[in-house]
């Protein structure tokens, strides 16, 4: 029986894409998605999101990239400028489960525990939910289960009462070797169908 649902909060709830902002700083596409790919690297911020501090970060790609110190400062000095907006439908099924007042809410964050405070200010209803792990406070991340377990143990949440969601299929696999019922987000569309067919939605 499910009691409590997990939500991931980037590309479920908050449109937060690296493009909003470099689409500004690049004429050429190719160019832009070089740089993303190759510099401003996924792999780079997550280091970030397990707590490297974001000077240290920006720091060591201009060393590295002296030719891009411009964009790679940008990156989280106009950070801010990479959130699109909530993802609306989401934000319904989250109203829609927290107004049922039958589970509890938690939410698993990969996030840097510096540019979080920027997301509570602008987002109200990240205080919708119970409790919020933040990978950058706790430093450490997902998809590593001990951040899973840092979730669990810290709300008493027992893994077969659980669901999870997230549109990173990694971490959906990793909470899924943990006992968690778990949901890949694809869109609000095929989530609000998901959560009916548990019964967590009405229909």
């Amino acid at each position: 029986m499910i009691k409590t649902v997990i939500f991931d909060l980037g590309a479920v709830l908050i449109d937060w894409n690296p493009h909003h902002l470099y689409h500004k700083l690049f004429d050429d596409e190719a160019e832009m998605h070089h740089f993303l790919e190759n510099i401003c690297t996924p792999d780079w911020n997550e280091e970030q999101d397990a707590g490297r501090p974001l000077r240290e970060a920006t720091n060591m790609l201009v060393e590295r990239f002296p030719e891009h110190e411009t964009n790679v400062k940008a990156f989280y000095g106009r950070w801010d400028e990479m959130l699109g907006g909530p993802i609306n439908g989401t934000v319904d099924i989250l109203k829609e489960i927290k107004a049922s007042e039958k589970y509890n809410l938690y939410a698993l964050t990969n996030w840097s525990a510096e540019t979080f405070p920027i997301a509570q200010e602008r987002y109200s209803f990240l205080n919708w939910f119970d409790g919020i792990v933040v990978s950058g406070t706790e430093k450490d991340r997902k998809p590593f289960a001990s951040f899973y377990h840092t979730l669990l143990n810290r709300y008493s949440v027992h893994p077969s009462e659980a669901v999870f969601i997230d549109d990173n299929l990694r971490n959906i696999k990793a909470a899924e070797a943990l006992g968690i019922t778990s949901i890949h987000f694809t869109s609000p569309e095929n989530l609000r169908i998901a959560l009916q067919e548990m019964g967590v939605l009405t229909q």
